[in-house]
């Protein structure tokens, strides 16, 4: 008799890291084209309704292309005119808000010496932070976006290619429900989750955004429609893109109003996204992600590593899709899925 031994479970882990690592190398090495690919993807899947909605219709099945792919278009062109726009106002700020710097500066180092700290110890703590670093993250930031929006042919003959073949791969995935229903299921899941996503982030991202800007305005912070746009923008990186969204109109409030603006900035971001994305979006939202804090957190480091701005904007659909392609289409992924989802397995709860 062979000796048949299953394959320890300690190298199977390891063997999956090891290919994780390797794979997502190489994403990192062509980001160039992965990242427009993924970002026509997720741009066809969030206007994919319209298809679904013109065919039910009756309309030509021309209209299925031209119509959902113009939508698109005017989204892509919109965004890159967007952030040009942030490119451009950012360059000026650091410039511009010098002078006002240099007296909060001279202020500080007053109050310091009031009471007691050397001025050379507050010329050194003060020397580590850099007006123009804040705005050139920003600027850098923006300018990341743009770099992944300037591809626009590819992205075009990408976006021609995905809203010409839509309605025969939804032919393809029905006929195939029957012999691969897991992995046709995983895939349907994938899209109605990111559909469902995109729109109640984009909703509520609009209404903390219109939001934020009246408080700018009426607070008399500089350039607060650009500031609205960033909060919008930072609304679709998880955890973290409420505080890159904070920093610059903060920043600028002290600049401008001094201690008093900026903590009235602070105020009204802090009781904004609370109320919108802590208590009200989670309603409507669900379980839509189904992915943990944790995870969320880490998808959005990964990605952003490996594809940049772009993928901290795209992390959780990226997350989504990885998680539809490798658990939720494996038959023996239950566990797997509960464990990245914080939830109990279905069959497991009593």
């Amino acid at each position: 008799m062979t000796d048949q031994r299953a394959v320890p479970r300690a190298l199977i882990v390891l063997l999956c890291t090891a290919g994780a690592v390797v794979t997502l190398a190489g994403i990192r090495e062509v980001g160039s084209i992965v990242g427009p690919m993924l970002l026509a993807l997720v741009l066809v899947l969030a206007v994919s309704p319209v298809r679904t909605w013109l065919q039910r219709r009756g309309a030509p099945g021309w209209t299925l292309v031209a119509v959902p792919l113009t939508l698109v278009l005017l989204l892509l062109f919109g965004m890159v005119a967007i952030l040009t726009v942030a490119v451009a106002e950012t360059a000026n700020l650091a410039s511009t808000y010098g002078p006002e710097f240099n007296r909060l500066v001279a202020g500080l180092q007053d109050l310091a010496t009031r009471f007691g700290v050397g001025t050379e110890q507050v010329n050194q703590t003060i020397k580590s932070f850099d007006l123009g670093k804040v705005f050139t993250l920003v600027q850098g930031f923006a300018s990341g976006l743009l770099g992944v929006f300037s591809s626009l042919v590819l992205i075009v003959v990408l976006l021609l290619a995905m809203c010409l073949d839509a309605q025969p791969l939804s032919r393809v995935l029905a006929a195939g429900a029957a012999s691969r229903p897991l992995l046709v299921r995983a895939l349907s899941d994938f899209a109605h989750k990111t559909r469902r996503y995109l729109i109640v982030s984009t909703v509520f991202g609009l209404v903390c955004a219109v939001l934020d800007v009246a408080a700018l305005w009426m607070l008399g912070v500089p350039l607060p429609l650009l500031w609205g746009v960033l909060a919008l923008i930072t609304n679709y990186i998880p955890n973290l893109g409420f505080i890159l969204g904070l920093i610059p109109p903060a920043l600028l409030g002290l600049l401008e109003g001094g201690p008093k603006t900026m903590i009235f900035v602070i105020a009204s971001y802090l009781v904004i996204n609370f109320v919108v994305q802590s208590l009200i979006q989670p309603k409507f939202l669900g379980d839509a992600v189904g992915l943990s804090t944790t995870m969320t957190l880490l998808s959005l480091l990964v990605w952003a590593f490996v594809l940049g701005p772009l993928g901290a904007l795209l992390a959780i659909p990226l997350s989504l899709l990885a998680r539809a392609l490798l658990i939720d289409s494996d038959p023996d992924g239950q566990w797997a899925a509960a464990l990245i989802s914080g939830e109990v397995p279905a069959d497991e709860r009593r």
